[in-house]
């Protein structure tokens, strides 16, 4: 149900092209969207009933804003931008780059060479790849520079250098290579990784077939695996195509609200390789704008190289992606190409099948999970539950732990450490109530201070004495209304309850049992293990460290300087032990603080 506010703002929506950011109760951008008519769009949310993953984003918008422009190519740029910016929740989330290494011909030299690379520059150099086997690329590098030689060397140095000798650099570490010896060899090799490897596969064999004929097995075995590697990486798989123009094909296929993309690389007329995208839809009601918001998106992530041209089915604005990506967008209607295509959404379907069979299972272990400690207690489905757990050795070293659970999985990133003041102000760290409202005010002080988003529920580990602490820092010194619940243990420290109520309704607190068997239940105790690990972690390495501090300390004539000289360089007293009078001097001490470390240690 849209709030008053929306309600207002939906009857003076233009009709033109532009960006929507939907914003939820904190304020802050948790989608982003763009449409030829937004009024259209983003009344569509508000006014039709929404399922999946539309229903729960719409259950979370308080307020939009929007950004008009003037073409849908602008659109398309601003939307791009926008999610970069802010990184919504419920936008397609794509990983960085490929992972996969590329064969790259520098340009930006006057002596180019060809080198393994990861990261893709636009820098004009010829990039080629990505190739899934890195030890295959790696040797067909090799070959490469053996066959094909350019510069292998630093550059000029006067003298010729080893490569030179060995034929595998055209001398510009003593002279200068003319433009078009370079020239001729970029074009070999540019031919080579396109596929025109015959010549050199029947070079190998023979080669191969007559070193077995000399009984030279080992090099024998050296030149087979060349051959295996180079067919690897420029001959994966049998010609598809009839000419050797890179392309990308994209296909999809949607069903229960959820799209699978599959991605084809052709590369030297033969399908180099594929990748499979599956996620929720946001807008289930209009597919093909995803779609074209996900190709877009797709070219933005770092290390991927444009094709020359690109695959789409039907119903498409083929020309306005064209002018985006800066590459021919088109659409086979028949023959070869229009078979990939089919076959690209065969793939996609298949995925989305197996995709669902996979989700019904994971589903009950995180989300389904997740949703049972909801529902017990009384409350609305939450994505964020954070926990807190404490640690000190009678009182001192006194450190806290945070984790964080989105959707029933660990957010790890999420995680933070505490070290308390507890022990330094009151003489007694292991106060829990003090430990418990301090932690609990530096951390949701630090989220109000930055606008960002609270979490759904709080989980204590512990009783009534850390909920009344957490709840009290909250409500009365930072105005904030989140869930807190406890995590009760029994006489054999084994959890089986959870300790709810609400405080401001004036309901007291109480035991919310949780059925030993359901997922819910151990979804509660694996919060509270993982917590209780961080925690305990995080206080060995600060007891650990400081007590080699403390054990420093005592010794005469090594100040704190001298300590962390030490600390830095040795790391351990194991090592201080170990070291030399001479390590201990080039540490940083003197050879009167030296000799008196080892005498004492």
């Amino acid at each position: 149900m849209a709030t008053q506010l929306i309600e207002n703002k939906l009857k003076l929506l233009p009709e033109k092209p532009g960006c929507y950011l939907m914003k939820d109760v904190n304020g802050s951008v948790i989608y982003v969207g763009k449409s030829k008519n937004l009024k259209n769009r983003v009344r569509s949310y508000f006014k039709s009933k929404q399922v999946g993953r539309r229903a729960e984003l719409v259950r979370e918008i308080r307020d939009y804003d929007i950004i008009t422009v003037s073409t849908d190519k602008e659109a398309f740029l601003l939307e791009i931008t926008l999610i970069k910016k802010y990184q919504p929740y419920y936008n397609v989330q794509l990983k960085q780059g490929t992972g996969y290494p590329y064969i790259e011909i520098t340009t930006r030299e006057h002596d180019p060479q060809t080198r393994l690379t990861s990261i893709v520059h636009k820098d004009g150099g010829y990039y080629f790849g990505p190739y899934p086997n890195v030890y295959a690329a790696q040797a067909t590098l090799k070959f490469i520079q053996k066959v094909f030689p350019l510069r292998r060397c630093h550059g000029y140095q006067g003298r010729p250098c080893l490569y030179y000798h060995m034929g595998q650099c055209l001398g510009a570490c003593f002279n200068k290579v003319p433009q078009k010896e370079y020239d001729e060899q970029i074009k070999k090799i540019k031919s080579f990784l396109n596929g025109d490897i015959g010549w050199v596969k029947q070079d190998l064999t023979e080669k191969m077939s007559q070193a077995a004929a000399n009984l030279e097995f080992e090099r024998a075995a050296e030149i087979r695996d060349q051959l295996k590697y180079i067919e690897e990486t420029v001959e994966k798989q049998k010609i598809i195509s009839n000419d050797n123009t890179q392309r990308d094909i994209f296909n999809y296929y949607v069903d229960k609200s959820w799209i699978s993309i599959q991605i084809f690389f052709l590369r030297q007329a033969k399908l180099l390789r594929r990748e499979t995208k599956m996620f929720p839809l946001t807008d289930a009601s209009d597919p093909e704008d995803t779609f074209a918001a996900f190709i877009v998106q797709f070219y933005e992530q770092k290390n991927r190289v444009l094709p020359k041209e690109v695959l789409l089915p039907e119903g498409f604005d083929n020309h306005t992606l064209a002018e985006v990506l800066k590459v021919p967008v088109r659409t086979p209607k028949r023959g070869q190409k229009k078979s990939l295509l089919d076959m690209a959404k065969d793939n996609a379907k298949l995925k989305l099948d197996d995709k669902f069979r996979l989700l019904e299972l994971g589903n009950r272990k995180t989300k389904g999970a997740q949703k049972e400690i909801f529902n017990a207690l009384g409350l609305p489905y939450g994505h964020i539950i954070e926990s807190f757990d404490h640690s000190h050795i009678q009182g001192a070293y006194p450190v806290s732990a945070l984790v964080v659970f989105k959707d029933g999985e660990p957010f790890k990133t999420a995680y933070r450490k505490y070290k308390l003041k507890g022990e330094v102000e009151h003489q007694n760290g292991g106060d829990e109530v003090r430990n418990t409202r301090e932690v609990v005010r530096r951390r949701y002080g630090r989220l109000l201070r930055e606008h960002k988003k609270m979490p759904d529920l709080i989980l204590m580990d512990g009783g009534q004495i850390q909920v009344d602490a957490c709840e009290d820092v909250l409500r009365n010194e930072l105005n904030l209304n989140i869930p807190v619940a406890g995590m009760v243990k029994d006489d054999k420290h084994r959890t089986n309850h959870l300790l709810f109520g609400d405080p401001i309704n004036g309901i007291p607190l109480k035991l919310i049992p949780l059925n030993p068997q359901s997922e819910g239940f151990y979804l509660m105790t694996r919060i509270q293990d993982e917590v209780h690990r961080f925690a305990i972690t995080f206080h060995r390495r600060r007891h650990a460290k400081n007590a080699l501090s403390s054990r420093l300390d005592s010794i005469k004539g090594i100040g704190p300087k001298s300590r962390n000289k030490l600390l830095r360089t040795f790391g351990s007293m194991k090592k201080i032990k170990e070291a030399s009078i001479e390590d201990l001097r080039a540490a940083g001490l003197t050879l009167p603080q030296s000799q008196t470390v080892k005498l004492t240690l």
